[in-house]
């Protein structure tokens, strides 16, 4: 452990005289240490052990601190190998970004599993939020949005097939197909809700039916105005955060 490192750590001791619970002091500190990146995505923590040692507090103290993290989608345990900082992406609502993007910038690597990539008749819904005829052909695409081999949420796009006439044409990213083709998103409205998970979605994600995550209903629109994209993403609440700067 490198010096600058150690005494960041250090600075994480507990005050015994406070009346705070020694155990929700060091999980505080530890949660604030996480968000400002004293460790980042997938580093292991220190063992127990050590924050025993340089904390000084007991092995129960430590352990009930971490248990706090682990709860909270902040770290995540590998058996018989250790403690290590969860993948989390915290998405800022102000800045209209692809999911790539936002991975990328965070330092992960972004991928998809498809599940889908079909054409089909656009249903009631479908004609609504995007403005189109009835009886009109669109393109669909269901996946897992991954960031390090890790399912962070389950999406299902459609668009009108005169944007997207080969679904199976898309990579990694919609928007860099939109942005290449000449029909950026230059504009979205987004709608996040919490709901619980289906059976369907629990299995996709890796996670327990019943479980909250964060629905967003997202539309995109051209220069023009036009909506092109209909997006639902059910994103695992332990690996998003939504951030929000709010003036007067």
């Amino acid at each position: 452990m490198d010096k600058a490192r150690e005494a960041a750590l250090l600075a994480l001791k507990p005050d015994a005289d406070s009346s705070t619970p020694l155990y929700l002091q060091v999980a505080s500190k530890l949660s604030s240490a996480i968000s400002t990146g004293l460790w980042q995505a997938d580093e292991a923590l220190p063992s127990e052990r050590v924050l025993c040692e340089m904390l000084d507090i007991s092995r129960v103290t430590a352990r009930k601190a971490m248990d706090i993290l682990f709860e909270q989608g902040l770290i995540v345990r590998r058996q018989g190998s250790g403690t290590y900082i969860a993948p989390r992406l915290v998405q800022p609502l102000s800045r209209l970004t692809s999911f790539s993007e936002e991975i990328r910038s965070r330092g992960f690597a972004p991928a998809s599993r498809w599940l889908s990539r079909i054409t089909g008749i656009a249903s009631q819904e479908e004609v609504l939020r995007l403005g189109l005829s009835p009886a009109a052909n669109v393109a669909r695409l269901k996946r897992l949005r991954m960031a390090d081999d890790t399912v962070m949420a389950v999406e299902t796009s459609t668009l009108p097939s005169r944007y997207l006439p080969d679904p199976a044409a898309v990579g990694d990213s919609l928007y860099s197909y939109l942005d290449s083709h000449g029909t950026p998103v230059t504009r979205a409205l987004q709608h996040i809700k919490a709901v619980n998970a289906s059976d369907e979605i629990a299995q996709l994600a890796g996670i327990p039916s019943g479980t909250a995550m964060l629905m967003i209903t997202r539309i995109g629109y051209l220069e023009s105005g036009l909506p092109v994209e209909l997006t639902y993403s059910y994103c695992r609440n332990d690996y998003y955060d939504f951030v929000a700067e709010l003036r007067r």
